[in-house]
């Protein structure tokens, strides 16, 4: 009997035994992959809380001697942070859902509605895709200098109402394979009920498509946050936000005579890119969950 025991018990132990090191392996992976992902957040903090003592100091790279949070501070003040910030959240993030809601509108006419020309505001769709935006901003420029709003946050705005704003294509192209996949016998039972296409969209459509809209919203968000071409261009030359100031962020340590190769160009830019990522790294932690398996039901590949 104990003989028979120990021959179960050997035998469960050598089918776990490749179970164990697949699991290892496994882990092994994940900590490389994470290491690698996170590494650059890893510097720029370890980076942002050295000290000019510690910056000299080359036996100490990740574990500093001595540290100091003032970078922050002076990056906080260098970027004039709380007006950039502001002026981020009014235009670009408000321009973000304005985009979303109105390229899922467009969208559901292209997935549901047959009319003349469809076949070329398809292609036209796509096309947007491929062109860049400095192809056309020379362009964009000059109609928003003759309807006298240059330098307005409707330039941003307007562009995002009539669904052309920043990769608008790409929002209604992924609205538009949703909608497609959705049951036509919901919207059917509606037309019976009386209700027309508007009313149709707004009672069936649009609370059907929660999943995608996380999945655009996330998207957006990020595009427009990240975004500073056209405010580059002196869309918005006064008050800049925060990707701006991001981009003339050299320039505004040479004002203060902080150049590159100087320790605390280091420890300055450090501060700013963690101050800039980390609105948009706290919206992912919070939605991840529910946007990994937005992507997973949308089907977005590539």
């Amino acid at each position: 009997m104990l003989k028979n025991k120990i021959q179960i018990n050997s035998s469960i132990i050598r089918r776990r035994i490749p179970e164990v090191i697949i699991s290892l392996a496994r882990l092994l992976f994940l900590i490389i992959v994470g290491y690698i992902v996170l590494y650059p957040i890893l510097y720029m903090f370890v980076s942002a809380i050295k000290d000019r003592n510690a910056l000299l100091d080359m036996e100490h790279i990740w574990v500093p001697v001595s540290f100091s949070f003032n970078a922050f501070s002076e990056a906080f003040e260098l970027m004039n942070f709380g007006n950039a910030l502001k002026q981020t959240l009014l235009v670009q993030v408000l321009s973000a859902a304005i985009e979303v809601f109105v390229c899922s509108f467009i969208a559901y006419g292209f997935a549901r509605f047959k009319f003349k020309g469809k076949p070329i505001f398809t292609f036209l769709l796509i096309l947007s895709l491929l062109i860049p935006i400095q192809m056309y901003t020379l362009s964009m420029s000059i109609n928003f200098r003759n309807l006298h709003i240059f330098n307005t946050p409707f330039v941003y705005w307007l562009p995002s109402l009539f669904g052309v704003g920043i990769r608008s294509g790409m929002m209604i192209f992924v609205y538009q394979q949703f909608f497609i996949g959705l049951p036509k016998e919901l919207e059917d039972a509606a037309y019976i009920d009386g209700a027309g296409p508007v009313k149709t969209y707004f009672s069936i459509a649009l609370p059907s498509s929660s999943v995608v809209i996380t999945t655009v919203a996330v998207l957006s968000f990020v595009w427009h946050w990240n975004e500073y071409h056209l405010a580059t261009l002196s869309f918005l030359s006064e008050d800049a936000p925060l990707s701006m100031t991001m981009n003339f962020l050299e320039v505004y340590l040479q004002q203060i005579g902080i150049y590159k190769g100087w320790p605390e160009y280091s420890t300055l830019v450090s501060a700013a890119c963690l101050m800039f990522i980390v609105i948009p790294l706290v919206l992912y932690m919070i939605f991840q969950r529910k946007f990994v398996r937005s992507i997973d039901r949308v089907g977005i590949t590539g």
